[in-house]
């Protein structure tokens, strides 16, 4: 089963945020792939949206507070994986 994956979008970014773009994907990254391991261990038949809305806050809960407040990912692909989970299918 593949893992879900943070891409940040690098249009605007200054070159100091440039360089820092990778090491920040990959800390959101392992928040997300984390907060989806432990919700869809224990997915009790919830629906989608709660299953999505749980998985913002995981995510969040994983990440040094400063990253976290500015933590504003795409819902519908948050939402994807929200499905995923909830068919028990593949994270992508």
């Amino acid at each position: 089963m593949s893992e879900p994956h943070v891409t940040l979008d690098p249009r605007g970014l200054d070159p100091v945020q440039q360089k820092l773009r990778g090491p920040l994907e990959d800390q959101l990254t392992s928040a997300l792939q984390a907060a989806t391991d432990r919700i869809r261990s224990g997915y009790a038949g919830e629906p989608v949206e709660q299953v999505c809305q749980r998985l913002l806050e995981e995510t969040r809960s994983g990440l040094h507070p400063d990253i976290a407040a500015g933590f504003n990912p795409d819902m519908d692909e948050f939402c994807k994986v929200a499905v995923a989970i909830v068919r028990g299918g593949e994270v992508s």
